[in-house]
């Protein structure tokens, strides 16, 4: 019995000196995480400039994508109709079907026929001309986007130099008293900055392109309605 109190004294005594040497580590709460909202607000007054821009690009895409494939959409027997309406002699009516359809090579056809009976150059260039207005009307806001991809980027990099004279600065009026914590705003700002710009950027740039391929396809077949009115002109006349 007094064998079993010592040994139960003993493994108090050892369980208390552990304790004492090893105290209980309170745990470590883990950082908190940065969400892109915060990683907005610390980019600065650049990040509100690239927001817009961003706003402008989503904004433009859409507009354009709904536009651009509007006008792509033509009957497949267009020129069919306009063949037969002319070779029949029934002007009005090729007129009319053309206004029905409201695409530009629609309108472009329309310009081709209301110049029927004049010069085949004269014909030629008026549907150029109509043409060019009809590309143009398609490429509106592309120059915009186009822009935003390249000056992105290099407001990005504007805030990342503005942010680091800022932490230089803030570091040299500190004096002996430099910290981390005094470097880090100016740190956030910079980084920050350049990843929201080349983000804007980079999704500007691949829209463009894809916008650009989507006008040339409408453009194609553009000048494949153009040469075949212009083939029909040229026709021989049957006896």
């Amino acid at each position: 019995m007094n064998t079993l109190m010592l040994l139960a004294q003993v493994a108090t005594n050892i369980t208390d000196s552990l304790a004492t040497v090893n105290p209980v580590l309170t745990p470590v709460s883990a950082p908190a995480e940065m969400n892109m909202l915060d990683m907005a607000v610390k980019g600065g007054w650049i990040m509100i400039i690239l927001g817009i821009f961003s706003i402008a690009v989503f904004y433009i895409l859409f507009e354009r994508m709904y536009a651009i494939r509007k006008a792509g959409k033509d009957d497949p027997m267009f020129m069919d109709k306009i063949k037969d309406y002319i070779l029949s002699g029934e002007i009005k009516s090729a007129l009319n079907y053309c206004r029905t359809m409201n695409t530009p090579s629609a309108r472009m056809i329309e310009k081709g026929i209301s110049r029927l009976g004049r010069p085949v150059n004269d014909v030629q260039v008026a549907i150029e001309n109509v043409g060019n207005l009809e590309v143009t009307k398609l490429e509106k806001g592309l120059a915009v986007m186009a822009t935003i991809s390249g000056g992105a980027p290099m407001l990005g990099f504007l805030g990342t130099v503005t942010g680091m004279v800022r932490a230089f600065y803030e570091m040299a009026n500190a004096g002996n008293n430099i910290n981390i914590t005094v470097l880090s705003g100016g740190i956030y700002e910079a980084m920050i900055t350049t990843v929201g710009g080349l983000i804007v950027g980079i999704i500007a740039m691949f829209a463009y392109n894809y916008l650009v391929a989507l006008v040339d396809g409408v453009v194609n077949k553009m000048e494949s309605k153009t040469m075949a009115f212009m083939d029909l002109l040229n026709e021989p006349v049957k006896k």
